[in-house]
């Protein structure tokens, strides 16, 4: 039982102008999708969405929060959950094991990002998803999402983001 006692300290307060840069990057981020895909009557906005703006802007220095990441991830997991679907259907048993793949091929290519592993229940419970999806909303809305963070994550003195772009570092890690 002493595993899961925790005892761990809570993390520091977050600054005032933390909190404003998550408020402005989520806002921004998902109002964009939104006003962008109301002029060009693209399906932008998908739910996990949502959540990678929670990583981007309010925990802009993790690993999970790297374009790399965001990118790689959202895609990864959204082909895995398409295909799963034009393959197998819309069964239960379907999505769980997309998510498990998705989860498994975020590790393999270390492209974790946590928002993405809702994309193949996204795609599976829709049912009407093409390869189309991959493009608009999963690459254009990930992308937009990065350039947004790196304009809002770079407002201050002494701010850089992001750690890295792919990585450069040619080691096995």
């Amino acid at each position: 039982m002493s595993k899961f006692s925790g005892g761990g300290a809570l993390p520091p307060k977050v600054k005032f102008i933390e909190l404003l840069r998550g408020f402005t990057g989520g806002v921004v981020g998902i109002w964009g999708l939104f006003f962008i895909s109301s002029l060009t009557q693209y399906p932008l906005l998908m739910a996990p969405f949502g959540a990678t703006c929670v990583i981007l802007f309010a925990a802009s220095a993790s690993p999970l929060a790297q374009p790399r990441n965001v990118i790689g991830g959202h895609f990864i997991s959204a082909l895995i959950g398409l295909v799963a679907f034009l393959v197998f259907g819309d069964a239960p048993w379907v999505m769980a094991v997309s998510v498990g793949l998705a989860i498994s091929a975020m590790q393999f290519f270390r492209v974790v990002h946590p928002p993405a592993g809702a994309n193949p229940i996204v795609i599976i419970l829709a049912g009407s998803y093409h390869f189309d999806f991959l493009i608009f909303p999963v690459l254009f809305g990930s992308l937009f999402l990065v350039g947004i963070a790196s304009l809002i994550n770079n407002i201050g003195i002494g701010k850089k983001w992001p750690i890295y772009w792919y990585g450069s570092s040619t080691k096995q890690q």
